[in-house]
């Protein structure tokens, strides 16, 4: 069971740290066997914007990009086909260190220089593969550092659920686990909505054969749905903690 931290946060108003949360929930009996700080790596990587792009003059599948953080320009000699002038990337500078331990620095590649190196997902530890570089929204603010541009200014902690504590095996449950401990406050997510069309017996019925075994079920129908990406939070979330986003109706269910 994977919990972020600040959706966690979101349940239960707590002043812990993550990595006392990882005490206070283990201490309990709810193992925690790790807290990672998901930006690690990147605090050399600053968000950019492409200026330009030119053909390499000394190799057909390389380009020039003009890049700029908002304080100076850089010429970085860049491999990916997926970028264009006016995109925003992430860019190493020289002299930073990324996720996966490589040490970026100026460098001559085929007689031209290169100050740094545009990122993929995969360079920066956040996809197994990548077709090409790491292309942000185009509203992200140049000059600012990579991490808390794409949410990753955040902990993941891993937690170890027994058997016996199916209640766990959720953010709320977790936030549960964690006011119980604390004596925080559990906030409840807003679960208002509003009704409309025929009555649902209209459309759909429940049938209870053994009333022992289950004295009670609920059903509601959701018409109209049309199927679509889930929004970016929720993608990255569930990334995060290890489900693959699919679409809104699966990543729901999930959420």
């Amino acid at each position: 069971m994977k919990v972020l931290y600040t959706w966690l946060k979101e349940f239960v108003d707590t002043r812990l740290s993550p990595r006392e949360i990882q005490d206070a929930l283990t201490m309990a009996g709810v193992e925690v066997s790790s807290c990672r700080y998901l930006g690690e790596g990147m605090e050399d990587v600053v968000v950019s914007r492409i200026l330009g792009v030119d053909p390499h003059p000394n190799a057909e599948k390389l380009s020039l990009c003009r890049v700029t953080d908002g304080k100076g320009e850089y010429r970085i000699v860049c491999g990916a086909r997926n970028m264009k002038a006016g995109d925003v990337v992430a860019l190493a500078r020289a002299g930073a260190r990324l996720p996966n331990g490589m040490q970026i620095g100026k460098a001559k590649i085929r007689g031209q220089v290169s100050e740094g190196m545009l990122c993929s997902e995969q360079e920066l530890g956040l996809a197994e593969e990548s077709p090409g570089i790491m292309i942000l929204q185009a509203d992200t603010e140049v000059g600012n550092p990579l991490a808390p541009a794409i949410g990753m200014d955040d902990w993941l902690l891993t937690i170890e659920i027994t058997p016996n504590r199916g209640d766990c095996l959720s953010v709320l449950g977790v936030a549960r686990e964690v006011a119980a401990i604390t004596g925080e406050q559990v906030v409840l997510p807003e679960a208002s909505f509003a009704e409309t069309g025929p009555p649902i017996g209209e459309i759909a019925s429940v049938a209870v054969t053994h009333t022992d075994l289950c004295p009670r079920y609920s059903a509601r129908v959701i018409t109209d749905v049309t199927i679509v990406p889930s929004p970016p939070l929720i993608q990255r979330r569930l990334a995060l903690c290890g489900v693959r986003p699919i679409n809104n109706i699966v990543d729901i269910t999930n959420y």
